[in-house]
């Protein structure tokens, strides 16, 4: 119960549908002013708070579970290292799937409790996950790197309901968080300032800003970490281009602290490799002749057709059609239709 709206709701419906539910808050900062708090917060004390009372008003037993040092290493440690490879991490995916469905679960299965319930937006039907019927607050990509194993020990019970839905029935059953704002940006960077947050932890390091077309030096930076492939604002480019159009992000070296910019059409790409593949989905094996399917490459982003294949131990998609700003290190997640087949990080794209 992370004190939203969507978690109370979903513990007031398997409660009522007559599970012997525990609503469990996780502490994952040892200092919880660190971490965002009103509209932007997850996992603040004030978020504790509001989960209390919502287990109260169903009438469930709470509990706290102290996870901040596995959600540091795991989360907070693996995001900061991402950024210095050059790679851009999504840490909801890594907390998914290291902090909820992997040390919360197997607490949980050690505990006697048969499965965790959350209130993410997806369906999970006969242990294969499905997108949630509220397109625009479908959480399945999220979801997407769960193994069978874990998925065949999880609820979401809000699948079937848009977000409206949602909030009319925590107002009905007395929930003071029906209207609470719901929490984005990353919950462990108080004030959303993710260059800096990395610069504490990074150290400045000036480097140069490389035009890809010319290979001139451009612009200078203090730390190649502060970007991501497809960004366009916040470059600090000290020339304009010839055409007079504006630079993207293109690709980051950390070795050599370069990041090269140049045109959008340079940004596109029909070839994606991903390590680390997992197929949690109504496919028998791995696919190692190429399937058709669609993949989404960020969270709510574009949908688009490709063929997948297994080789070598990783995932080989090919674009029906160019996609643009493909960052290593986030996730790439396949579907057939708006059922999940499988997924992978992004590793290389071209």
């Amino acid at each position: 119960m992370s004190g939203g709206v969507d978690s109370a709701v979903a513990a007031a419906r398997i409660a009522e549908a007559g599970h012997d539910v525990t609503g469990v808050h996780l502490a994952l900062s040892s200092n919880p002013q660190s971490y965002r708090t009103g509209a932007r917060g997850c996992c603040t004390l004030e978020d504790a708070r509001d989960a209390r009372r919502a287990a109260d008003v169903i009438g469930i037993p709470f509990y706290v579970w102290d996870m901040a040092e596995r959600f540091h290493r795991d989360v907070v440690e693996d995001f900061v290292s991402e950024y210095a490879a050059g790679r851009t991490p999504n840490p909801c995916l890594r907390c998914n799937e290291k902090i909820k469905f992997a040390a919360v679960l197997d607490r949980a299965l050690a505990l006697g409790f048969d499965a965790v319930a959350t209130g993410h937006h997806a369906r999970l039907e006969d242990g294969v996950l499905r997108r949630s019927v509220d397109e625009a607050k479908d959480q399945s990509y999220v979801l997407g790197v769960l193994t069978r194993e874990q998925l065949a020990h999880a609820i979401f019970p809000l699948g079937d309901s848009t977000k409206a839905q949602v909030r009319e029935e925590a107002a009905r059953r007395g929930l003071t968080v029906a209207d609470k704002p719901d929490s984005h940006d990353i919950c462990f960077i108080a004030d959303g300032d993710t260059r800096a947050f990395l610069a504490e932890r990074l150290g400045a390091a000036e480097g140069p800003i490389v035009d890809a077309l010319t290979g001139q030096v451009v612009g200078s930076h203090h730390g190649a970490y502060g970007f991501t492939v497809g960004q366009r604002r916040g470059l600090h480019i000290d020339r304009p281009a010839a055409d007079g159009k504006p630079r993207y992000v293109l690709s980051i070296e950390p070795v050599s602290n370069t990041v090269t910019v140049g045109p959008r059409s340079s940004l596109e790409v029909t070839s994606i490799v991903g390590e680390r593949p997992v197929w949690n989905g109504p496919l028998p094996a791995e696919p190692y002749e190429p399937i058709t399917c669609t993949v989404q490459l960020r969270a709510h982003g574009e949908v688009y057709g490709c063929r997948a294949q297994v080789s070598g131990g990783e995932l080989h998609i090919r674009l029906d059609r160019p996609a643009t700003g493909v960052a290593a290190g986030q996730g790439a997640v396949l579907y057939d239709g708006d059922t999940v087949i499988g997924s992978a990080t992004i590793a290389s794209a071209a």
